[in-house]
């Protein structure tokens, strides 16, 4: 792949790693990790989502944790939004970027959002409208857009059908995540050829997990095919609350290992990343993180 292509990262953990997990963190660990990857380079955040603190309660500070996280240039706060109301609390709390997630399926879309898919597509049309007249970036996410836990295989012309729909309101990035874990690279490539062709000229970023070790090789498969941003979770915690078995985001530092072996840039410090990785592994109570890195180090040692 040579060594020409940077490799933007959205780091995901302060959210969707920290969603799923039973520990339950108080606000000021949440903002000193977020303090921590920004001091490793992370500089686009999923910082929290404006949802109902019953549903997700790790995510009932998020009006908190935007206050008190550090404001340096050139670090972009994203929020996920599900509907409207989450939307006017993001505007408030003053996040950068909203990220609104449409589920491929149906019977997921009912369990996670309480609405099936056509209704959620209806709903990103007003959110997307609002967000770009009030000068907010805003970038749509399909979710189990490889596989769904409960209607199982997503064709890609599922996927191609609702980003087609969802285009009639812009969007200034388009997300496919993986979100039980079920893609393999050959579809990557596919859905990734395809999505493109479909929205010309919108960015491409994907999200993947590793619940079936296929995440790495999927993350190498998507740069190959041209995407130039990358979801993952310091620490490789996460998962979907609402997804049976669903496990964690791929590992930040581990895919920085790959990424920095392969030749890519990412402008993120492999080592703080691990440390930080292994940090809120130490908060939430594991004894042994998902990521690897934090465990086996680089290489060669003191590769950064």
């Amino acid at each position: 792949m040579g060594n020409t292509h940077s490799v933007g990262i959205v780091e995901v953990g302060p959210r969707d790693g920290l969603q799923n997990e039973p520990e339950l963190l108080d606000t000021s660990t949440k903002v000193e990790y977020i303090d921590r990857l920004i001091r490793a380079g992370a500089r686009r955040i999923e910082a929290v989502s404006f949802v109902h603190p019953k549903r997700v309660p790790q995510m009932a500070d998020a009006e908190a944790v935007m206050a008190a996280v550090p404001r340096p240039a050139g670090v972009s706060y994203i929020g996920l939004v599900l509907n409207r109301r989450g939307l006017d609390r993001a505007f408030a709390a003053g996040v950068d970027e909203v990220n609104y997630v449409v589920i491929a399926t149906e019977t997921f879309s009912l369990r996670n959002q309480g609405m099936g898919v056509e209704a959620s597509l209806d709903a990103w049309h007003d959110i997307a409208a609002a967000a770009r007249a009030a000068g907010i970036r805003v970038s749509l996410t399909v979710s189990a857009a490889f596989g769904c836990p409960f209607e199982g295989e997503v064709p890609a012309d599922r996927v191609l059908e609702i980003v087609r729909s969802a285009l009639a309101t812009p969007a200034d990035e388009i997300a496919l995540a993986d979100t039980i874990g079920v893609g393999v690279p050959h579809q990557v490539r596919d859905l990734a050829a395809r999505v493109a062709e479909a929205a010309p000229g919108v960015p491409l970023r994907m999200h993947f997990h590793n619940t079936r070790n296929t995440g790495y090789a999927n993350a190498l498969a998507a740069v190959e095919s041209g995407v130039r941003t990358l979801d993952a979770s310091a620490g490789g915690i996460g998962g979907c609350p609402f997804a049976p078995a669903a496990t964690g985001n791929i590992a930040t530092e581990d895919l920085l290992y790959t990424l920095h072996r392969s030749g890519m840039r990412t402008g993120l410090d492999l080592e703080a990343t691990a440390a930080t990785g292994t940090w809120i592994c130490e908060r939430l109570g594991k004894t042994q993180p998902p990521a690897m890195l934090g465990r086996a180090g680089g290489f060669p040692a003191g590769a950064r």
